[in-house]
């Protein structure tokens, strides 16, 4: 019955593409409309087909992490744009599965509270994992966020390195400023606005690992009398700064915390200062975290959607500066991640384990179909609180892009 049932699923799903199923010994099915290369999945039983009917967006992760679901050729990049390209609304979803996602939804303010002992331990989760797993994919500077790429051909460590260009023109950094950044990771950006721009520097984190290396690499760099890394929440923050600067933490903040993290930006920031907050955001409704992604990589995270953020600048009176949305840019980083851990598979392996391999494997290979296929983007929004702190035009974000890719490749 459950075969049955699940095959109808797909039917009604599985429209564009070329998807082949086949459950334990039964005949291989076929789904979609045969358009673009085949993708071949074997699922171990009726039993595995019961619970990816049951609850999808949890299950096929796990079915994949834990290997009763077998794709041909590994292709998880494969499947996983069909998936995401067929998803189109949850109406496609099974009765059991539009109502967990419906209570979700419903309950998401709960589960996104995010008090500081909490989001601590959601950091650590993450973020505390054996450091050099990080060095398996990212860039040499370890920047963990979308990167921005000139063009198509820029390696991962130009597109990098033309990300923190790009904010640092945003920002309008002049030397001898003191900057604030709300969530440092492991200090690359910090390190760039101090030596590159002569930028007084205060930043901080809830990972130890990540505060351990980024005093590290201040020390090494010669600048930690310039940059000031600090284990702090930001609701603990005081004092004011000419700029702030946060990359790749608002998603970590959780929708009940809105007001307050914008609140904070606001009452650190000098009145003819400059924000930039960097984040992954939703061009559609809002929605609750997929729950695979909330389990197994983010818990407490959230991906808010463009409303919510604007909701949340105006009712505290900042003014916005500029939004800029960077779309695909994302894909591209998250692409470039995914080959090179792939590449180093076998190391990450001996690391962790295999499980641990297969599960990274689908987290970067959903997140860049999702930013392909599906309603997420990247936000950058440039808050101040007098209109003219920053330039009416932006003709000073865009120099000649020979000049862009020079300072990029530096």
């Amino acid at each position: 019955m459950w075969t049955v049932l699940f095959t109808r699923f797909l039917r009604s799903m599985i429209r564009d593409g070329d998807l082949r199923v086949r459950v334990g010994n039964g005949p291989e099915m076929a789904f979609g409309n045969g358009r673009g290369s085949a993708v071949v999945v074997s699922i171990r039983d009726a039993g595995t087909a019961r619970r990816l009917l049951l609850d999808p967006e949890l299950v096929l992760g796990e079915c994949y992490m834990e290997g009763s679901l077998i794709i041909e050729g590994d292709d998880v990049q494969g499947l996983l744009e069909i998936v995401v390209r067929n998803r189109a609304n949850s109406a496609d979803l099974s009765l059991s599965a539009r109502a967990l996602t419906t209570l979700r939804h419903l309950r998401r303010l709960r589960d996104q509270s995010n008090p500081e002992a909490r989001a601590r331990r959601n950091v650590a989760h993450h973020y505390d994992l054996t450091p050099s797993i990080y060095d398996l994919f990212l860039d040499s500077d370890r920047q963990y966020s979308c990167a921005y790429f000139p063009d198509s051909t820029v390696s991962l460590d130009a597109a990098q390195a033309a990300k923190k260009a790009h904010i640092a023109r945003k920002l309008l950094i002049e030397p001898g400023m003191n900057v604030l950044e709300i969530g440092c990771g492991w200090g690359g950006l910090a390190l760039t606005l101090a030596r590159d721009y002569g930028a007084k520097v205060t930043a901080i984190t809830l990972s130890q690992e990540q505060l351990t290396i980024a005093r590290e690499r201040a020390k090494v760099a010669g600048l930690a009398d310039r940059v000031l890394f600090e284990l702090s929440d930001y609701r603990s923050l005081r004092g004011q700064y000419d700029r702030i600067v946060s990359v790749g933490m608002f998603e970590h903040v959780g929708t009940p915390n809105f007001g307050t993290f914008f609140d904070v930006v606001r009452d650190r920031l000098v009145e003819d200062g400059v924000a930039l907050i960097h984040t992954i955001g939703r061009t559609a409704p809002p929605c609750a975290t997929n729950p695979w992604i909330a389990k197994h990589i983010f818990p407490g995270g959230y991906v808010p959607s463009l409303s919510e953020v604007a909701e949340a600048i105006q009712n505290t009176g900042l003014r916005v500066g500029d939004i800029e949305c960077l779309r695909l840019h994302y894909a591209m980083t998250l692409h470039c991640w995914f080959d090179r851990f792939s590449a180093k598979a076998e190391v990450a392996a001996a690391l962790k384990d295999e499980r641990f391999v297969r599960m990274w494997r689908y987290y970067l290979a959903a997140s860049e179909q999702t930013f392909r296929h599906g309603a997420q983007d990247v936000f950058q929004f440039q808050l101040c609180r007098r209109a003219d702190a920053v330039p009416i035009t932006r003709d000073y974000l865009y120099p000649p892009s020979e000049q862009l890719l020079a300072r990029a490749g530096e």
